[in-house]
Parts: C-alpha cells; structure tokens; sequence
C-alpha cells in the first residue's frame, strides 16, 4: 500500500495488525493504531480506525490551536472528557473537536474494546496544550517537535492581534 494505493478493501482493513501506539506524554494511553490515511499516500489529513481496551486513554488530554479533528465510534463504550466536562459515548455518537477549542481525551470505561474512526488534519504547523500536565508542544513540518512548560512561556507582545 502508497501512494497508488486508492481503495482498502474492508478485508483488507479487518486483515491488517495496526501499530500499538503509546502516547509520549501518557503511558495509560495505549491504542491499536490502523492508518488508512498513511496507507493510501494522504498528506493533509489523517485517516485512522484505532482500539483501545477497557481501562485504557485514547491520548493524553489536549487541544490544537490549529487543527481540527474529529472521532466517530464504530463499537464500544467510553467517556469523552471536553474541558472538565465528562460525558458518556457509544457506538454511532460523533465527536467534534475543532481548533482552539476544548482539550478532550476518551477513556474506555466500557468493558469491551472501543473502536474509533479518528480523523484530523496534518498542516504544516501546529501548537498543542495538554493542560493536565501544564505542557505546550510546537510542531514545525521536518523540525523536531518542542515540548515546553506553560509557566515558561513568556508572551511580550501582549494580547494577540496588537501591534
């Protein structure tokens, strides 16, 4: 599978093995990671089907100032966290999470695995927070990521948009 690769079947997909994946930030975020995106040569967005097993993070807790995502649950239970709101998920339900919005992170407090259609764009830049851990991560396309403590963060030119 590439970049001449414009059709998964879905035994193809049922067949893969998928990456087990470990958030750095979060050794309780553990997933079965299938990306289809990557399979077929997509740039501008990742495409993934992940599972994740009861008692088990998808990620760690975080938000984009600059990329949009999204999760659709194909089977499974769990709970949705968006701020410090918590709200129960299942199969059929859709979660938006646009840029500069809430930090969200699911858990499977189900007792089943929780599979997951994942869907986000991939710019060339982004910036992340990931508040429970008072962390920033910069992200610069062919750069090493940088991760920094919030408290760190000097902003000298005020408020955004002033000159």
């Amino acid at each position: 599978m590439g970049r001449d690769t414009y059709l998964i079947t879905g035994e193809d997909i049922e067949a893969m093995e998928g990456l087990n994946k470990t958030h750095f930030l979060n050794p309780n975020a553990q997933r079965i990671n299938k990306s289809l995106g990557d399979a077929t040569g997509l740039t501008g967005l990742g495409f993934h089907i992940i599972e994740v097993a009861p008692g088990f993070d998808t990620t760690e807790h975080h938000m984009h100032h600059f990329e949009d995502e999204c999760v659709y649950v194909l089977a499974g239970r769990g709970t949705a966290y968006h701020g410090d709101e918590a709200v129960e998920i299942k199969a059929g339900d859709f979660l938006g999470y646009r840029k500069g919005g809430l930090a969200h992170s699911i858990t499977n407090t189900g007792d089943e695995v929780l599979r997951c259609i994942v869907v986000g764009e991939r710019l060339a830049h982004d910036v992340g927070d990931y508040p429970r851990l008072g962390k920033r991560i910069y992200r610069n396309d062919g750069m090493p990521w940088d991760l920094v403590d919030q408290g760190a963060i000097d902003h000298p030119g005020g408020s955004v948009g002033k000159k």
